[in-house]
């Protein structure tokens, strides 16, 4: 999976205003609704919301990786928001968090879910592309780190 297949200027943010996980959740899913309409916000949100119940997907180093499945969903998308302050998040490191990659991925997709979960953490491991996007003051500045 190459990461630049699933992002998109359009379903980007830099520095949002959020102060909850439950709003960063609202916030991912009027992102991922305003560019692709056929999906549902409340469905979105519900996804992304049911998958944190079983466990953070805050990965640690401020960084999250919120994903949800969605039935009838086409392709497999990325919503990437960063928020001008860090919120807490339940991270396996217990650190708050500013840099959310969340995916959405078609029901069926299952491998490929993985796949992309495992090639995003290996991209946000790099210390270079972290500090990039914590620096972004644009969305440009977000793809192009990830680029």
């Amino acid at each position: 999976m190459i990461i630049n297949d699933i992002i998109s200027l359009d379903r980007t943010q830099c520095s949002v205003e959020c102060n909850s996980k439950k709003r960063i959740f609202e916030i991912i899913s009027q992102i991922a609704v305003k560019q692709s309409p056929e999906l549902d916000q409340l469905e979105v949100l519900s996804s992304l919301i049911s998958r944190e119940k079983m466990g953070s997907t805050g990965i640690g180093n401020g960084i999250a990786l919120p994903h949800g499945r969605i039935k009838g969903l086409a392709n497999m998308i990325a919503v990437i928001v960063t928020s001008n302050h860090p919120i807490e998040f339940d991270a396996i490191d217990g650190h708050p968090v500013d840099i959310f990659f969340a995916i959405l991925v078609p029901d069926e997709q299952t491998d490929q879910h993985l796949q992309a979960l495992s090639g995003i953490a290996r991209k946000l491991s790099n210390k270079d592309i972290v500090k990039a996007i914590r620096k972004a003051e644009t969305k440009n500045q977000i793809v192009a780190a990830l680029a």
